[in-house]
């Protein structure tokens, strides 16, 4: 692909920071998490107390070659009571010649810690797999050694935990992702899928407005051993308990300590989202997320779509409505 070159230095600005020579890539992210926390938070397995299907598709700075897509299917039960949570989920992200893929099981135990309020304890656990494919790249220099001949590929474990506590109008998570499988990855030759320790703190509430609508504030911090940090300022109104309207504000932080340049500190992004009760148990989403970035001049945003399925139907007004 013509340009690739070019195109992969602008991405690895903006998405891999440089730290003694290794790359570290930042797990996949999503606008749309705060309707299926089971993507930031194993501890999440069995809140929503009935079987359930969600599938996101993202893409990101759409129509912009080698651009990050990243597709994630993730399914969950409860057992015992609610007392315990199942769920599994797969994901595949590409990122230029970049490509992760990742399957995990979850098992998330409940802990009753009021009448209506849970304390759910989580892990994770599977396979990660990363490859480069050299041929992608266009590089000024035919003799960079930096560059992998061919396409190269990796497997490891990994493991994730979390701890997610929910009442009716209030819920917290704080969770850990890629525990283990990092020493099998330093390579130089596949340093754009780097595998570093992610921490994801979360925290909201559902404030009663009028008979017919609510609001929910919410924020997601994610931060990671390399790299910036992110904060997602989230505003969500539900009208008649069928239609969530609302937007979001992510921007940067520099929580590690590490200079960031002036472009890329200046990062962030505003979403537009909306999601929707299509029938009892279809639920619909769609975000669109505007570069206030060094990409704005592109005008290439990002969209991102999702198809959540609960297996067995019930009324959207029920009595103790999953609206985490």
């Amino acid at each position: 692909m013509r340009n690739i070159h070019k195109l992969v230095s602008l991405l690895l600005l903006l998405a891999i920071w440089n730290v003694e020579g290794v790359q570290g890539q930042q797990l996949p992210q999503f606008s749309q998490y705060m309707f299926n926390g089971l993507h930031i938070n194993p501890g999440y397995a069995g809140y929503k107390g009935q079987p359930y299907i969600l599938s996101t598709y993202r893409s990101q700075w759409m129509n912009f070659p080698g651009a990050p897509e990243t597709l994630t299917v993730t399914a969950a039960i409860s057992a015992n009571e609610g007392r315990m949570g199942f769920g599994a989920s797969i994901l595949t992200d590409q990122m230029g010649p970049a490509r992760t893929s990742s399957g995990l099981v979850t098992y998330a135990y409940r802990i009753r810690t009021g009448h209506e309020s849970f304390l759910g304890l989580g892990v994770s656990a599977g396979v990660s797999g990363y490859s480069i494919d050299g041929s992608m790249f266009d590089p000024n220099d035919l003799d960079d050694v930096n560059i992998p001949e061919g396409k190269v590929s990796l497997v490891t474990p990994n493991l994730n935990t979390g701890v997610f506590f929910h009442s009716p109008r209030f819920y917290a998570g704080l969770s850990a992702y890629n525990l283990v499988g990092k020493k099998s990855l330093e390579e130089e030759s596949i340093a754009l899928a780097y595998h570093d320790v992610h921490f994801y703190l979360t925290a909201g509430l559902l404030l009663p407005l009028s008979e017919s609508v609510q609001f929910k504030p919410s924020f997601l911090l994610r931060t990671a051993e390399v790299g910036p940090s992110n904060l997602d300022i989230n505003g969500m109104f539900l009208f008649m308990e069928r239609l969530w309207l609302g937007a979001s504000y992510r921007s940067n932080l520099n929580l590690n300590g590490d200079e960031l340049p002036d472009n890329l500190s200046k990062r962030n992004a505003v979403a537009f989202i909306g999601e929707i009760f299509a029938t009892k148990n279809l639920r619909l989403g769609y975000a669109y997320d505007h570069n206030t970035n060094v990409l704005n001049s592109y005008k290439n945003g990002s969209h991102e779509v999702s198809l959540g399925i609960y297996i067995a139907p019930k009324n959207v007004r029920m009595n103790n409505p999953r609206w985490f």
